[in-house]
């Protein structure tokens, strides 16, 4: 799986915002004190060679959208916190979640109604 940095990550959160933007457009989502154009330039160049981010040109102009959605991601990211920190087991990170995360009573039914529905999906196809 491959890693993106903190910064890579904002860039990427502001493109799924976005769904496609211009340079000037990705920039003007910073909040003040803004990165220098190089640092943006940076990273997206980075994304683009990390295959996260594609663009084309418009003149001298380059409109960038995102190659992965936000859900592909996430749903990497998960697995690989899966696997580098529960042994890639499903019942560890379960058990993790449910115990050492501060989960109402309410959170918790929510959640099981979740997967008694997904269970429910699966029998019904």
């Amino acid at each position: 799986m491959i890693k993106l940095t903190p910064a890579e990550e904002q860039v990427m959160r502001y493109l799924w915002q976005l769904e496609r933007a211009f340079f000037k457009e990705l920039k003007a989502q910073y909040p003040e004190p803004q990165p220098a154009t190089t640092t943006i330039n940076t990273l997206l160049k980075r994304l683009i060679d990390k295959g996260f981010v594609n663009y084309k040109t418009y003149g001298n102009s380059r409109e960038y959208t995102p190659l992965v959605s936000r859900n592909q991601y996430f749903s990497r990211h998960i697995s690989g916190l899966i696997h580098d920190y529960f042994g890639n087991s499903i019942e560890k990170f379960g058990s993790f979640f449910t115990k050492e995360v501060a989960l109402s009573e309410s959170d918790l039914q929510k959640l099981k109604d979740l997967i008694d529905h997904q269970l429910k999906d699966r029998k019904d196809d």
